[in-house]
This record gives structure tokens, sequence and C-alpha cells, in this order.
């Protein structure tokens, strides 16, 4: 019965002074609508991420020109032109983990059809790039491997260039030619929908071509290839893929034992793992510096109640006259301290779910709100209200009756 009166007081001590509460709850309400928020976005990033690795394939192999570390010095994958077109034959003839494999070229160009214009990303593929990749054809057919020996200029478009060509992405433009770099290009099929990739970019604003075309017809140089795309026949198999190209790679281009690769190898799990830390890097990151404005609100708690200790000290005087204990004067002030922090977490995971589902619908970011994310930033919130509440309230457990009953 006295923990419920010492509610009962404090309820009513908080209500006396009902804007005062409400701004130092703010601080509370901020830092976990925050700390879910950010978690929710970061969550949903690697979600996004995994799935955006999983529609290139989780049996993928990617090749690009390039090392992680040549002659003592650290360069990125792609920053020398190394792989060749005979580099793609001779991976699909000799490596038997490899079931498909095609080379990529790729460059942004101007598509054109009648007024209409549109920047676009063309891709210079063979065939197996469609099957890696699960490409679907939702008008038409896509191209083959006769298109890529005759350099024939033909190709299949997504959605996005259909629309800012067209007009509409409804009708069906299979056999119109649109001009790309100021070539004629007839479109022989359409993509099926991909929508936004992990990085906002738009899958569907894209124009695939036959490789040969690409490197013939539009690349400066017809010697190399920019990366080349590569499958096992299962996933699990990745490893030795990995293994089969790497040896098979060094040997076509004559590296020493002793030297580098001058080639980068990845399958889609190491790709997805190497995001997947740097967006869990990120989420820490931003949750952290959400967190902090909830130790700024733990402060707003230590400042206001030893505010109210001051005011209300002729107050504690009396009740200890009374026969009121220290440590009833002390859970009285930690019950405030509690109420704060508690009722300031509710509103802000409240606050924190909405501000998730605005982002999500309006910025178009997947958002992935968990029950521990929730569960986290709210305990951390009561957390915070009985770390800064504990001094105010041992203070006024320690006034001495007498003079706090002398306190004007």
């Amino acid at each position: 019965m006295r923990l419920f009166n010492l509610f009962k007081v404090a309820y009513r001590s908080l209500m006396r002074n009902k804007l005062r509460s409400f701004l130092t709850m703010l601080g509370i309400i901020i830092g976990v609508a925050s700390v879910i928020a950010m978690l929710a976005i970061g969550q949903g990033s690697n979600e996004n991420i995994k799935a955006s690795v999983a529609s290139l394939g989780t049996n993928s192999i990617y090749i690009f020109p390039g090392s992680s570390a040549m002659g003592g010095v650290s360069q990125g994958a792609g920053s020398h032109q190394t792989l060749r077109l005979e580099d793609v034959a001779a991976i699909a003839a000799n490596c038997d983990l490899v079931n498909h494999v095609s080379p990529v070229d790729q460059k942004r160009i101007q598509a054109v059809y009648g007024a209409q214009n549109w920047n676009t990303l063309l891709v210079g593929v063979q065939n197996d790039y469609m099957l890696i990749r699960s490409l679907g054809i939702v008008q038409g057919n896509s191209f083959t491997e006769s298109d890529d020996r005759a350099a024939a200029k033909v190709c299949v478009v997504g959605k996005t260039v259909v629309l800012n060509l067209f007009g509409t992405d409804n009708i069906n433009p299979v056999g119109e030619f649109i001009r790309v770099n100021s070539i004629p290009m007839k479109i022989i099929g359409v993509l099926a929908k991909l929508g936004q990739n992990t990085f906002g970019q738009d899958q569907d604003d894209i124009i695939i071509a036959p490789f040969s075309t690409v490197q013939k017809r539009m690349m400066s140089s017809s010697m190399f290839v920019n990366s080349i795309l590569a499958s096992c026949k299962l996933e699990s198999q990745s490893p030795d893929a990995v293994d089969e190209i790497s040896s098979l790679l060094r040997e076509k281009h004559k590296i020493a034992p002793s030297d580098d690769n001058d080639f980068t190898v990845r399958t889609s799990s190491e790709v997805s793992n190497i995001f997947g830390a740097i967006s869990k890097v990120m989420t820490i990151l931003l949750a952290s510096i959400a967190g902090i404005s909830l130790l700024v609100g733990g402060i707003g708690i230590m400042n206001i109640m030893l505010v109210s200790v001051t005011e209300r000290t002729r107050e504690i005087g009396i009740r200890m006259a009374i026969g009121a204990k220290g440590r009833d004067v002390l859970i009285q002030f930690m019950i405030e301290s509690i109420v704060i922090s508690f009722v300031g977490g509710l509103i802000g995971v409240v606050l924190g779910i909405v501000v998730s589902g605005l982002v999500a619908h309006f910025g178009g970011w997947p958002v992935v709100i968990t029950v521990s994310s929730v569960l986290l930033s709210f305990l951390f919130s009561a957390a915070v209200g009985l770390f800064f509440g504990w001094y105010p309230a041992r203070k006024a457990a320690a006034l001495n009756p007498i003079e706090a009953l002398r306190y004007e």
C-alpha cells in the first residue's frame, strides 16, 4: 500500500508541472525514436543487400581486372584492364565446376526514339548472362549466340527505358528501332521489372545488347573486357570454382608463383558479406549517434529532478517530520524519474515506428523493425532514467528534516 501511495504522490508531482515533465521526456522520446528508426533503416538495408545479391544468383562468381595488392601497393579491383575475351572462352572450356560464363562491358549512353531521348546504362553480354542472373523477358525474346557472333544490332530493354522513350511502360516496343549513340538498334525484348537495388539504383534503367555488338561498335578498345560473370553448378562448389578459375587465369596470364594475381575473383556470398559488414558498421554508428540523444535526455532528467528537490525541500522536511523515512523519499523521487523515462520510452517507441514507416513510404527506403531493437531502445531508456534519477533521489533522501523545514 505504501508503494501505491508513493506512485500517487509521484504522479501528482509530475502533473503539477505538465509542460516541464513533457519537456523532460522529450530527450528520451527523441532518443528512443531515433535509435529505433536508425536500427530499422540499417536492418532494412542489410536485408536489401542480401536480396539484391540473391537476385544475382547465390552461386554467382565475379571476376574483375586488377588485384587488391600489386607490387606492394594496394589497388582496387578494376583498376587495371587485364581480362580478355579469350579468358572467357578458356573458363568455359576448362573449368568443370563452371556451368555458365559471360563477359560484361558497360557504359552510359544516350538512347533516342523519335523526339524522345534518355541517358541510360548499356550492358554488353553474352547469352549466358541472362541465365546467370535469371533475367526474365516479358515481351519478345532475348538475343541468341548467333546474334552475338554476327554483332547484330539488337537489344532488350528495361521498363524504365520503355517508359522514358515511349511515354508509357504498358506499350509493346518489340520491333521498334532506337538509336544508341547514333547506332540504330532493334528492340527484340523487354526485361521483367526488377526495381531498385541496395544503393537506390534503378535496375530497370538498362539496355542489354550482344557483347560483340557493344565491344565492336561502341567501345574504344576491343582488346579487354570490363569484367566476367560466371556461375557454378552448386553454391557449395563456389570456393572450389574460385580456385579453379584463379589457377586457370594465372596460367593464362603467365603470372609467376611469387607474384600477385592481376585479377580479383569474388563469390556472391563474399560480396554480400562485404556490403553486409559495411551496412552493419553504418547501422551501429548511426544508432550510437542516436543513442547520444538518450544520454542528453538522461542529463535533462537529472537536471529537472535536482531542481525539483530544491523546490520541494520544505515538502520533504514535512514528510520526514511526520514519519517518512529516507528510503521513502528516495523511492518517491526514483519513481518520478522512472515514470518520466518509462512514458518517454513508450512514446518514443511509437514515434520511432511511425518515423520508420514514413521513411519506407515516402523515401522508398527498406526498413525492418525488429522486436530486439524496440526492447533494446526501451530498456536503455529505462536504464537512463534509473541512472540519472539516482543522484537527485539520493540527495533528497539525505536531507536533514530540521534544515529542510527551515529552508526558504
